[in-house]
Order: structure tokens, then sequence, then C-alpha cells
């Protein structure tokens, strides 16, 4: 019989404690390199509308190979694929689980976040629960971090100049994930209240001693970055193709639904499009769905998924003047991989709260 593993239950404080920013980089590399490989199992998300209510239940399950115990959560994720891996090799040892979250985009004109939720995992032996975690946390760190190796592979090596349009946790958790992939010079950011976007500035200036300025509109933002990240709740564009400048990388990070986009037909358009999983993408993502429907884009504007690249089987950025555009949908792989590097951190160092008296 395996060993029972403890219910553990893993709050905000424990998952930034065991999910720093640099180890979660390296572990969304090695996820999405084995969702390319096949080692991964991610079904398309469930969302719910609430009856009567301004809001969304989003379901999110998957599976996902993890590295034996003892060989370290990040162990060959920046240098090549995990020994033994294949198309299509068995997922083992391997954690299942999914995340449940609301999404209340209301909650931001009150002070409040608009997302809650949870990760549940469980083991693939016998199908035990073996943790549930904070999924708010574990998605502003994840995301940003998937947005980092996108950058990484897409984005000019000189890139100094970052965009922000958004001024909320998203926005902070990309400043401080982009520092850790690119030397940045200046960061300007955008936000619908400008004093969200001053606050921003003057907190996170302190922070990272940066130069870190509030925009007075989107278009200043954009005018002259390097890279841009759109961070927001928006359902309408909030950036348009005709500011996109040559050489720019984009990451469209807010937008998730088919309703919803944060580009404009043409910025899509106009750039070389990459995604984090292509059947995701031509399902769920408006920033595609709106630009294909009008005709402006064909099903072979997306290039490929990240995982593509990070095995070589495509061209990233071709030439310093094009425009590169990467669409983050996020997915259950990113979030088991998180999850699980934290409670493997816990368990090690005896964190967390236990949930069972096994």
């Amino acid at each position: 019989m395996p060993a029972i593993q403890p219910l553990l239950y893993l709050g905000p404080g424990d998952v930034e404690r065991w999910l720093p920013m640099g180890e979660c980089i390296a572990l969304m590399e090695r996820a999405l390199r084995d969702l390319a490989l096949g080692r991964a199992v991610q079904p398309l998300r469930t969302v719910m509308r609430l009856d009567g209510r301004p809001g969304l239940l989003g379901l999110m399950p998957g599976q996902v190979a993890v590295p034996p115990a003892g060989d370290g959560a990040v162990d060959g994720a920046a240098d090549g694929v995990a020994d033994g891996a294949a198309d299509g090799a068995a997922l083992s040892p391997s954690v299942a689980g999914l995340k449940a979250v609301s999404i209340f985009p209301g909650n931001r004109e009150r002070g409040d976040e608009s997302h809650f939720g949870v990760v549940l995992l469980f083991e693939t032996e016998t199908g035990r629960p073996i943790a549930y975690l904070d999924a708010a946390t574990i998605t502003a760190i994840r995301t940003a971090a998937v947005s980092a190796v996108a950058t990484r592979l897409l984005a000019r090596d000189d890139a100094g100049e970052l965009a922000l349009l958004g001024a909320g946790v998203q926005a902070r958790t990309h400043l401080a994930a982009l520092r850790e992939v690119r030397r940045l010079r200046r960061v300007r950011v955008w936000s619908r209240r400008p004093e969200s976007a001053r606050s921003f500035a003057a907190a996170e200036a302190a922070r990272h001693g940066l130069p870190v300025e509030a925009a007075p509109s989107a278009a200043a933002a954009v005018a002259g970055a390097d890279v841009v990240c759109t961070v927001t709740a928006a359902r309408e564009p909030v950036l348009a193709g005709a500011w996109l400048e040559p050489g720019m990388h984009v990451n469209a990070v807010g937008a998730s639904m088919a309703a919803a986009r944060e580009l404009d037909s043409a910025a899509v358009a106009r750039a070389r499009l990459f995604v984090d999983r292509r059947e995701s993408t031509v399902n769920e993502s408006g920033d595609y769905l709106f630009p294909l429907r009008e005709g402006l884009i064909g099903p072979d504007h997306i290039q490929g998924e990240i995982g593509d690249l990070l095995l070589g089987r495509l061209a990233g950025r071709r030439a310093a003047a094009e425009i590169t555009l990467f669409k983050s949908l996020g997915l259950a792989v990113e979030d088991l991989a998180a999850a699980h590097h934290v409670y493997r951190q816990a368990l090690a160092r005896g964190g967390g709260v236990r949930l069972d008296t096994r």
C-alpha cells in the first residue's frame, strides 16, 4: 500500500513563501514543455454563469507529471526535458486536481478582489485528496511567470521599456516576473482609475528601485515600449493595433472568455500569435475569435504553443522589427504544477495546516 499523505491547507502566506517567482518561472517552463510532449491532461474549462448574479464559476481540471520525490521540483526545467520524457509518455508520477474559481469583476469597484477560489490536489495512486490551496495567490504568481516565459522567448534581448495596462494584482506580479527575464529600465502604467495607476507607480518604484510612471492614457503608456502587458478586467479593447510599433512584444493576459477581449482586431492581425494552448484559444479566447470572425486572420494565424518554442519545434522572434503576441488564457496544468511544488515544500518544512487526523 502506498504511504498515506497528509491533507494540508495552504493559505496565501504559504503560497507566497514557497512559490518565489524565479522558481515558478522554471516550473511553468517544465509544465508547458510537458504539455507539448503529451505528459499532461488538459481538458477545456467549464464556466457557469450564476443565475441572477453578476458573476461566474469556473472549473479547471487537469493532470500533470511531477518530478519523483527528492529530484527537486524544478530540476531540468530550464535545461531540457525531464529524463525519459517522450511524446505520449505515461504520467508517472503525477498529480491530478482542479481549480474552482469565482469571478466577480464588479468587486474591483468596491475595492475587493475579482477572483476567489481554491486549488484541490489529488494523488493518483488511490485518488486521495492531499491539498487545498488558495487559488488567488497561485493564479497571481503563475500567470505572471508564464508571461515571463513567453517574454524570454519572444521579446527582443534588449527590451527594457515596459508598459502595463492595468494596475491591479496582475500588474504587480507581472512587473516582478518580467524583471526576472529582462533588464527593465523604465515602466509606465495606465489604469481606467488614474488614482490606481498613481498608487501603483509610487509603491512599485519604491519596491523595485525602478522609474515607474503613471501614464495619462493607454496610448501614452504603450508609446515607445518594448514589452506591453494587458492585465485588465476589460471586456472591450484597451490596446489598439495602431499603437503597436516595430519590435514590440505583447502579453495579452486579462480577457479569458470568448465574449471579452483586450486587443482590437488590428493588434492581433499585426502580430505573430503564440498561445499557451491551441485548443483553449480556439474555444475560449475573444482576442482570437473576434478578428477571426471579422476575417482579419485565419486559423493559421496561431503560430504555435509556448511549449513548441521551449522544445525548439518552431522559431520565436525572427527579426528585431517583428511584433510578437502571446495570448495567455491560463491552464489547469500551470495551477497544478505550482500547487504541487508548494505542497512538496510544505511537507519538507512542516508547513501548512493539517485537515485530517490520519
